[in-house]
């Protein structure tokens, strides 16, 4: 298994990988110059590990992503409903703030596109 860790910067958000709870985390904000570039990492680290993880959850607290991040962000979704299909144990853990609606419709909408366990959370801000 790979690390992955990438630091939170102004316009990225935090991406690590905690192996002890197998938990793919997420945090801060996604409106990186190139969302396509920033998240090919983490693309290619699923690529390369989800066939052989035992389980994953995807933890997410990102309060903004602009519409490249959006599109990346259901990329990262296909990759985890494609091992969810093949029998993997995934989940989808989305935290938003609660004082913040369109967050919310975010998660709802990024709920609806997937078949794998997707939990909402409203947390304070």
């Amino acid at each position: 298994m790979t690390e992955l860790n990438i630091a939170r910067t102004t316009s990225t958000p935090e991406v690590r990988f905690d192996q002890g709870s197998r938990r793919l985390i997420v945090t801060g904000e996604s409106y990186p110059e190139n969302s396509f570039d920033f998240y090919a990492p983490v693309l290619d680290w699923l690529a390369a590990n989800l066939p052989s993880m035992s389980g994953l959850t995807l933890v997410v607290s990102v309060t903004y992503m602009n519409s490249s991040s959006i599109k990346c962000m259901l990329d990262i979704l296909d990759a985890m409903e494609e091992a969810h299909t093949a029998g993997k144990q995934v989940s989808v853990v989305w935290n938003y703030e609660k004082d913040n609606p369109r967050a919310l419709d975010l998660a709802e909408e990024f709920r609806s596109e997937v078949t794998i366990p997707f939990a909402v959370n409203a947390v304070e801000g």
